[in-house]
């Protein structure tokens, strides 16, 4: 089975230069539901579709499973996407370990959110948190991706 091991926290502080490649994303979920979310994703004049199963108890690992389309194939999807689709600049920021931070800058109605994100190979992986890493979001699903398509932050 795929499984995905993530924690998720806020940002707290300039992380800009430490940022080694940036890149926009669009993202629509077909089903935005706990229990198996299915997301259409764009960037890069690339498309994405991932399944995503519910989380563990602590919320950092999960089923995930994704496959490349061709830009057409995501565009098309796209258009069958719930409303409040997802735009955010993805900032790649490398950490020790061959492990990387991923700093999502959310725009739209959910401009002033920024969450970093570190896949991690063990839910005990230890590693090294950067100064401008806040606090940690794991396992609260208002944060989720599918959950702001939903309720985005504009209306908290």
């Amino acid at each position: 089975m795929n499984t995905e091991i993530e924690r998720k926290f806020l940002v707290k502080g300039d992380f800009k230069d430490d940022v080694i490649k940036s890149y926009k994303i669009l993202q629509g979920f077909l089903s935005s539901v706990p229990e198996r979310t299915v997301r259409i994703r764009i960037s890069n004049n690339k498309g994405y579709i991932t399944v995503k199963g519910i989380g563990n108890k602590t919320g950092t690992t999960r089923f995930e499973w994704e496959k490349e389309l061709t830009l057409e194939e995501a565009t098309q999807l796209f258009e069958l996407t719930e409303a409040n689709r997802i735009e955010k600049i993805r900032h790649i920021i490398p950490s020790a370990n061959n492990l990387f931070f991923e700093v999502d800058v959310f725009l739209g109605k959910n401009e002033g959110l920024v969450i970093a994100e570190i896949e991690l190979p063990t839910e005990d992986f230890s590693f090294e948190k950067p100064s401008w890493l806040g606090k940690e979001v794991t396992g609260i699903s208002k944060y989720y991706n599918a959950s702001l398509v939903k309720n985005p932050y504009c209306n908290w």
